[in-house]
């Protein structure tokens, strides 16, 4: 039977959305191999006296996820996301870690990772969220790339609906991609990650893990290259980036160059999908193309427009955006930019926002384009 319930102003089918998206049935549970060694608490070891870990579903370069029992919630498994130990200590990191957690719990949307309250004071920092099975949509694409149309538009109006939540409660994201969103086997879908999501009253940038200062540079969209502030249309962006993805088969600036690829983004625009997928539909294509717009006005201005845009394709006007993009300028490094890219290098990706910054600020003042 078919559920709907109405959330932030959408009708949302809140029991199975993806039960007739083809490419989503029979989703595998799937989570990447860990090294046992380096992660700090063991299967069968009871933390803080209440989650017994009985396995290890990831690690990043900052925190590693267990697949724990919850001994004061029925055995119910749940996840623990609990930073590495070498973090703990860094004030920064876990204000951050602290901030991630409240937004966390103040999102209640079925199609957003569930947080669950731990009273009490905890041994050390770690989050508790819902266990999830299934795979992410990184996963999914690696296993079916691209997907067919009608299944990429539901998995990006499903997506939308989540934004539109977010935005209404002043969250923005930063950070979506396929990996931060998880096909579920119940044929559900949720939206994870809020490591470097940013409550609209704060001013303060997060940095998380080895992604640059405000996302993940596939998906990153050119204020966020620019280190100009974020706003909900930030997500649209990375949406569009993402959904390209879905329909193409790659990223929307491919280059082996991280770089050129930053460069690209923020001098030209991506190459017409239907170019690389002539099975597109022109009224997709232009769907993608108004959310990859490089001006935030040129974009949707709600993810409920996108949504709406999504859910009657046949109905989109085609406005020849596939006609009028531009080629991206070339990236050549020059005297100066050399040894900001060689100090960028030594210092991680974190460095990428604020090293193009730079260049494209004496781009500017040097009169090139």
């Amino acid at each position: 039977m078919e559920v709907r319930a109405s959330v932030g102003g959408m009708t949302t089918n809140a029991a199975s959305p993806l039960e007739q998206v083809t490419c989503c049935r029979e989703v595998p549970e799937h989570h990447e191999a860990v090294d046992m060694n380096n992660t700090g608490l063991r299967p069968g070891q009871l933390f803080d006296d209440r989650f017994l870990i009985t396995d290890v579903l990831s690690r990043s370069g900052m925190a590693t996820i267990f697949k724990a029992e919850d001994r004061l919630n029925q055995n119910q498994f749940v996840a623990l996301k609990v930073p590495h130990l070498e973090y703990e200590s860094d004030p920064g990191f876990f204000s951050r870690f602290q901030r991630e957690e409240k937004i966390g719990l103040e999102l209640r949307h079925p199609f957003i990772l569930k947080f669950i309250p731990v009273e009490g004071q905890k041994s050390r920092p770690y989050i508790v969220t819902e266990y999830l099975r299934g795979c992410t949509l990184a996963h999914l694409l690696k296993a079916m790339s691209p997907l067919p149309e009608k299944d990429a538009l539901k998995i990006a109006g499903l997506i939308c609906e989540a934004l539109q939540y977010m935005h209404q409660h002043g969250v923005i994201h930063r950070d979506l991609k396929p990996d931060n969103v998880m096909i579920c086997c119940d044929g559900t879908i949720r939206i994870m990650d809020f490591g470097i999501a940013r409550d609209f009253a704060s001013r303060r940038i997060t940095r998380v893990g080895a992604s640059p200062t405000m996302g993940t540079p596939d998906y990153m969209a050119p204020e966020q290259v620019k280190g100009k502030p974020a706003d909900k249309r930030t997500d649209i962006y990375n949406l569009g980036a993402l959904l390209y993805e879905m329909l193409v088969g790659v990223t929307p600036f491919r280059d082996e160059n991280p770089w050129a690829a930053l460069n690209a983004r923020v001098t030209g625009d991506p190459v017409a999908p239907r170019k690389r997928n002539n099975n597109l539909s022109a009224q997709a294509e232009e769907i993608v193309l108004r959310a990859l717009q490089r001006d935030p006005a040129a974009r949707y201005q709600s993810a409920a427009d996108m949504k709406a845009e999504l859910e009657s394709v046949e109905h989109v006007r085609v406005t020849g955006l596939a006609d009028r993009l531009q080629e991206p300028v070339p990236w050549k490094p020059g005297l100066l930019q050399r040894p900001l890219v060689l100090a960028a290098a030594m210092l991680g990706p974190v460095a990428i926002g604020i090293v193009v910054m730079v260049i494209l600020l004496v781009r500017k003042h040097a009169g090139a384009p």
